[in-house]
């Protein structure tokens, strides 16, 4: 299974609120997830992000590939991107 972590929107209209999940690569954004590991609040200033690093660190390591704005927002974190480090 492809597996992606990646941002599912949750929150209400206009006021977009996105969980940082584990899902497969096929699923729908919104769609079935395996484990909601944080979540990123654009809207507060500055921006919140909460990732639960052991979590993210476990998912790479087992071959989960970021999304290209997670991967932004891991590295916010100081979390590596790659199953190597």
């Amino acid at each position: 299974m492809a597996v992606a972590i990646r941002l599912r929107r949750a929150g209400s209209s206009n006021n977009p609120i996105w969980r940082i999940v584990v899902a497969d690569k096929r699923s729908p954004r919104d769609g079935r997830t395996i484990e909601t590991i944080g979540s990123y609040n654009p809207q507060t200033e500055p921006s919140e992000v909460v990732i639960d690093a052991e979590r993210a660190k476990h998912w790479i390591d087992h071959g989960a590939q970021p999304s290209p704005t997670v991967a932004k927002l891991l590295r916010t974190q100081d979390l590596s991107t790659s199953a190597a480090s």
